[in-house]
C-alpha cells in the first residue's frame, strides 16, 4: 500500500507541473481594438453643438455662425454604429437619406448631414478621392453655364470664382475620380446651411462649412469612396 500511495501522489504532482507548463505556455489575452464603447455616440451636448457651429477663422476668411437649431438634429455631425457594411477608411454617401459617412476602426462611423444638388444624383458607384483643397476655385462646367449663362464669368477660360465663404464650394473641396478620370463630382462646402437634408438645384453633396473643414481631417487623398 505505501508503495501505490507514493505512486498516486508522484502521479498527482507530474500532473500539476504539466498542466502550470501548459498554463504558462498559453495566453487569454486579445489584441486591443478600438471600441465602439471607448467613443462618444450619439447627439453631443448643446454646449458641444454651440462650439462647433460657432463663426471660426480659417486661413484668411472667416466663417459665420451656424444657426443649427433650425436644422434637423438628425444631421448634426455625430458618431454613430457602423450600419454601411464597408470596411474602415472608407467613405460612403447615402444619397437617399442624405448621409455622408466617414468608415471609423472598431465598428463606429462619423456620420455627417448632406446637401444634394442635381449633380449628387447625376453619379453613383466607387471613386477615389484623388485631390483635396481648401478654399478652392469654382469653375462650373460647359453644362451648368449653358443652363446658366449668368456663370460664364466663373468659367474655366476666365480663371473659375475666387475663393472664399461666398464661393460656390466653401471652404474645402474633395475631387472624385473614376478609373483614372475626374467624375466632376465633389463633396464640397456650402454657406447654405438650410439646404443640409434637401434636394437642391446645383451642385453635387454639400455639408455645412464647419462640417466640411472637420471632413477634410478625416478623408486623407485616396480614400475610397462609394456613392449608393
Amino acid at each position: 500500500m505505501l508503495e501505490d500511495n507514493t505512486t498516486v501522489a508522484r502521479r498527482g504532482f507530474l500532473a500539476g507541473i504539466l498542466s502550470l507548463t501548459l498554463t504558462a505556455c498559453s495566453t487569454t489575452s486579445t489584441p486591443a481594438t478600438p471600441s465602439a464603447a471607448r467613443r462618444p455616440m450619439g447627439l453631443p451636448s448643446e454646449e458641444d453643438l454651440a462650439a462647433r457651429y460657432a463663426a471660426m477663422e480659417d486661413g484668411d476668411y472667416q466663417l459665420p455662425a451656424v444657426p443649427y437649431r433650425q436644422i434637423d438634429p438628425k444631421f448634426y455631425r455625430q458618431r454613430v454604429l457602423n450600419t454601411t457594411g464597408e470596411p474602415a477608411g472608407t467613405v460612403v454617401v447615402d444619397t437617399g437619406s442624405k448621409f455622408l459617412y466617414v468608415v471609423e476602426p472598431g465598428g463606429t462611423a462619423m456620420r455627417y448631414g448632406v446637401g444634394l444638388g442635381r449633380a449628387g444624383f447625376a453619379w453613383e458607384g466607387e471613386g477615389v478621392i484623388q485631390w483635396r483643397q481648401k478654399w478652392p476655385r469654382w469653375k462650373p462646367p460647359a453644362e451648368m453655364i449653358a443652363r446658366q449663362p449668368e456663370l460664364a464669368k466663373f468659367s474655366v477660360e476666365n480663371g473659375g470664382q475666387e475663393p472664399g465663404p461666398n464661393n460656390a464650394l466653401g471652404a474645402r473641396a474633395l475631387y472624385i475620380f473614376q478609373n483614372g478620370e475626374d467624375t466632376l463630382y465633389r463633396l464640397h462646402g456650402t454657406r447654405e446651411w438650410d439646404s443640409i437634408g434637401k434636394s437642391v438645384s446645383s451642385g453635387c453633396v454639400r455639408l455645412i462649412n464647419q462640417e466640411v473643414v472637420d471632413l477634410y481631417t478625416r478623408v486623407p487623398s485616396k480614400a475610397r469612396i462609394v456613392v449608393r
